[in-house]
């Protein structure tokens, strides 16, 4: 260590220091906001008002996480989310591989051709309304597939996971399997998709970020509150302060009224960050491989 230390000079050691300290600086802004609102789902919200919440929690108290678990439109909207997250990532993941290998295979006729088509929809769309009126004449409103059907196919996840095919696919592995008589069915089956573990795991978690965070939609297409996913319920408590009044019952005057709004707000945000951040080691190490993997060639 003292060895390498010597040979780096003095302009070295500087760069070295200074970034250290703004990537040490950067940490801090990213991940102080994260730790406040953890601190102030467990503080006493007159604590919180009077700014004396900063590193520690004031006031220990469980009574937000309490009050948001006794609320059903969380549990519908948990339940709501799952489900279009686990049924929008299939169909997604299921679209972007099977659109990325054809196009991945040298012998595809005509691929330029569809990649351009393709690469045109990256720039270009119909706009809100038109898609809305299409959802509306397709009998889509207020069903999952108005969520995971319009998103499933994303052209820059086809062509990451053609890449990744390009570069880690080899044509002589197909050539050496077909001359055994392989064919491209069970090619792509026995084959490319136990090779792919850490590109799917990527899209995977692209999906499952997607539609776990996305709310957008579900607030244009859906009316059924009983649909809501945990995003929309989320919303209307962080921006329209739509508190279920079921929360409130013990709560008499409107400034407590307020401050226990804050609280749960805080906790919603927990409560909706843990299945992301449960789910994310599990897919970390083929995150990297795949993400760098399918950036090698264009």
């Amino acid at each position: 260590m003292n060895q390498l230390l010597k040979r780096k000079s003095r302009g070295d050691i500087w760069f070295d220091v200074i970034n250290l300290v703004l990537l040490s600086l950067i940490m801090l802004l990213v991940l102080f906001p994260l730790y406040f609102v953890l601190i102030a789902s467990f503080s006493d919200p007159n604590q919180i008002y009077s700014g004396n919440v900063w590193l520690f929690p004031k006031g220990f108290t469980l009574d937000g996480y309490i009050r948001i678990f006794s609320d059903s439109s969380i549990w519908i909207g948990y339940a709501n989310s799952i489900l279009y997250a686990g049924v929008g990532t299939l169909i997604g993941v299921a679209v972007t591989v099977f659109a990325a290998y054809p196009l991945a295979r040298k012998n595809l006729m005509g691929k330029s051709v569809i990649m351009w088509f393709l690469m045109i929809t990256m720039f270009f769309s119909g706009g809100l309304i038109p898609t809305y009126l299409l959802i509306k004449d397709l009998q889509m409103l207020d069903t999952i597939w108005a969520l995971v059907i319009p998103g499933a196919g994303s052209v820059f996840n086809v062509i990451i996971v053609r890449t990744f095919f390009q570069s880690s696919i080899p044509d002589e592995l197909w050539e050496a399997a077909s001359i055994d008589g392989c064919s491209n069915t069970r090619f792509f089956w026995s084959i490319v998709m136990p090779l792919s573990k850490s590109i799917i795991a990527v899209m995977v978690l692209y999906h499952v970020v997607g539609f776990w965070n996305g709310f957008f939609d579900a607030l244009i297409y859906m009316n059924d509150e009983s649909k809501y996913p945990l995003q929309l319920v989320l919303r209307n408590i962080l921006v329209q302060n739509q508190v279920n009044s079921g929360m409130m019952v013990d709560v008499e005057s409107y400034a407590a009224k307020m401050r226990v709004t804050e609280l749960i707000k805080y906790g919603v945000i927990i409560v909706s960050s843990l299945p992301l951040l449960i789910l994310y080691p599990f897919l970390q190490k083929y995150f990297v491989k795949g993400v760098m993997i399918g950036s090698i060639k264009g």
